[in-house]
């Protein structure tokens, strides 16, 4: 399946006991269901119970009963793992909450106490910065949602929200907890994931971010190329600003962000991986007057009436350093436009120039719709590639997809 959106995504996530799912770390460590529960302060047919709700969920056994006590499947393995990386998440979490506070006892053991009802209303009131929009997200009672949060701001001991003039402001530590709970339920739905593509079933989600330059030709050829091999995979394609799909990717609304790379990484917690470089072409109509000539220099460039990235757009400075750079006056006559569609339907309808990506334009240059003036503007060259959480821990779909990747890259490159 393939979808496309202008937004964030709304991420399914198994219902599932939080306490529950981490307690599979501990039934592996141990190997005895006496013994974890003694350690997580549950009885033995409580947490016998639970594993069995979770084996349900999984669709398949999670751990082999013997005689002298219990050993992890494969399903199993795969679920402990994830348990463990969400157990580091709340760990993590729980540091930094620890640092904020004015008092020097540890508090309790979030592990223990904290829900994921409170987590998902504190994840949504964050992103939506008032409690009734929380609730509406929800499809909760907002008095629901005002408990959840209170709780847990007193599990805490830090303030995570400040009254504002139109519903409330997150703070840092509210911030900070949101993305790592936002994490903490991505890793348990690749964990059931995991298993169901033990079972054969490659069915997982996909979700990109794809910024301009890899929208017409990059990005497709991949998303083709990975459906035909796993035709089940769940592959959603989002658009939007780059400081939206950045945050969607740092809280596991993304997997990957696609395009332009900026250097250098734009946060702490991601990564940037180069794919191939590109320079920037300038387009024009076709039988627009400087076509009949030789390569147009800077001068004749400036006479030009523009159509130009956003102001504050990476491409935007190499296009004003070019000018700059040949000693020519920048070009005053601009529209600014980051849509590809309108830009060459604005060259197609006028003398106008445009500065944009060969990769982006090649469908409409291939239909003859655009021309290209200047195959490479000198010095605009930027690399393409993928931006990833450093914690990312794809599934096998995923993996997948990250390699056909590179292979399309390199395909294009050699073009």
């Amino acid at each position: 399946m393939l979808y496309f959106s202008c937004g964030a995504a709304e991420i399914p996530r198994p219902d599932v006991n939080l306490r529950h799912f981490l307690a599979l770390s501990d039934v592996a460590v141990s190997g005895r269901v006496s013994l974890a529960a003694e350690r997580l302060f549950l009885s033995q047919s409580a947490l016998s119970q639970a594993l069995r709700k979770l084996e349900f969920t999984a669709g398949t056994a999670l751990f082999d009963r013997r005689g002298y006590g219990v050993v992890a499947t494969d399903a199993g393995r795969l679920l402990v793992r994830r348990a463990r990386r969400v157990a580091e998440l709340i760990a993590t979490a729980e540091r930094d909450l620890r640092s904020r506070r004015a008092y020097a006892s540890p508090g309790p053991d979030l592990r223990q106490h904290v829900t994921a009802a409170q987590l998902r209303a504190l994840i949504a009131v964050v992103e939506t910065g008032g409690y009734s929009t929380a609730a509406r997200r929800l499809r909760l009672a907002q008095p629901s949602i005002h408990r959840a949060v209170s709780s847990l701001e007193a599990l805490v001991g830090v303030p995570l929200f400040r009254r504002a003039a139109r519903g409330v402001d997150a703070t840092e530590a509210a911030q900070f907890f949101a993305r790592q709970a936002s994490l903490l339920f991505v890793e348990i739905r690749q964990g059931f994931e995991e298993v169901r593509e033990l079972q054969g079933n490659m069915s997982g989600r996909l979700t990109v971010g794809c910024l301009p330059l890899a929208r017409s030709v990059f990005l497709p050829e991949a998303v083709t190329r990975l459906l035909a091999m796993y035709p089940n995979a769940d592959v959603h394609i989002l658009d939007g600003p780059y400081v939206e799909l950045l945050h969607g990717l740092r809280t596991g609304e993304v997997d990957w962000l696609i395009g332009a790379l900026r250097k250098p990484a734009p946060a702490a917690d991601v990564e940037e991986s180069p794919l191939f470089e590109q320079s920037l072409a300038v387009a024009v109509r076709p039988g627009h007057p400087l076509l009949a000539d030789g390569p147009p220099d800077a001068i004749a460039l400036s006479r030009l009436a523009w159509i130009a990235p956003q102001a504050l757009a990476p491409a935007r400075s190499m296009f004003t350093a070019y000018f700059a750079d040949n000693g020519v006056p920048v070009p005053e006559r601009i529209i600014e436009c980051s849509s590809v569609i309108a830009a060459c339907g604005l060259i197609r309808r006028s003398d106008r120039a445009a500065l944009l990506s060969p990769m982006q334009i090649r469908p409409f240059v291939e239909s003859g719709q655009v021309a290209i003036l200047v195959e490479s503007l000198p010095n605009t060259e930027r690399p393409i590639g993928v931006t990833t959480r450093k914690s990312f821990a794809p599934t096998v779909v995923q993996a997948e997809f990250s390699r056909v990747l590179v292979e399309v890259a390199r395909d294009l490159v050699r073009r």
